[in-house]
């Protein structure tokens, strides 16, 4: 087996041709999120993955292995719920609302300007289309936002500024609420039916 116990944040620093040649391991988040963990290049070979505590590797990071070569990662595809705002209903401030409730349940969430990306949950699905969001499944890569202290997962150096943030989860009491408006019209698409 073979070590790679080196991590390059997107490749940083290298040559695009030594990228090109350059073997790849597909990982989904589980794994990715993990500083060991064995897997199977695309030259068949093993790689036991060695990094310190805490790191997380993102797609389109590089492993050096202990022999010199590189190893670059890519997102696997893998499960996930993409929730958008209902453009009928809401407003795209609902993705920042989700985001919100999402956030103190200690969930994992990929952030984009239209869109959010969690694992899948029938419980949080149900909370999201109660807050009038679009929620689909889908199979697609999944890179979490990395929080304030994962300093190589959040692509930022880690500091610190004074204040503790609060341990724990603190549950709005909002999260749970009726809908406050009947969501039986004729728009062409079905939130409480899960056809989003």
């Amino acid at each position: 087996m073979l070590t790679a116990n080196k991590l390059m944040p997107q490749g940083g620093g290298l040559a695009a041709v030594l990228l090109k040649r350059a073997a790849t391991l597909e990982l989904d988040w589980d794994v990715r999120q993990k500083s060991r963990f064995d897997a199977t290049d695309s030259q068949g070979r093993q790689i036991g993955v060695f990094l310190p505590r805490g790191t997380a590797v993102r797609g389109g990071d590089v492993l050096v292995a202990e022999d010199g070569s590189l190893i670059k990662v890519l997102a696997a595809p893998q499960p996930v719920l993409v929730i958008t705002h209902c453009s009928a209903h809401g407003t795209p401030f609902d993705l920042t609302r989700a985001a919100y409730h999402l956030g103190n349940r200690h969930v994992p969430i990929e952030l984009k300007p239209d869109h959010l990306k969690i694992e899948p949950d029938h419980v949080l699905a149900a909370m999201l289309r109660s807050m009038h969001l679009i929620v689909r499944e889908a199979e697609e890569a999944f890179e979490p936002e990395g929080g304030a202290y994962g300093a190589h997962a959040s692509g930022h150096h880690g500091h610190a500024h004074g204040a503790s943030a609060p341990v724990g989860p603190v549950l709005h009491p909002d999260a749970y609420a009726a809908p406050t408006h009947d969501h039986d019209h004729d728009h062409g698409h079905d939130h409480h039916g899960h056809a989003h």
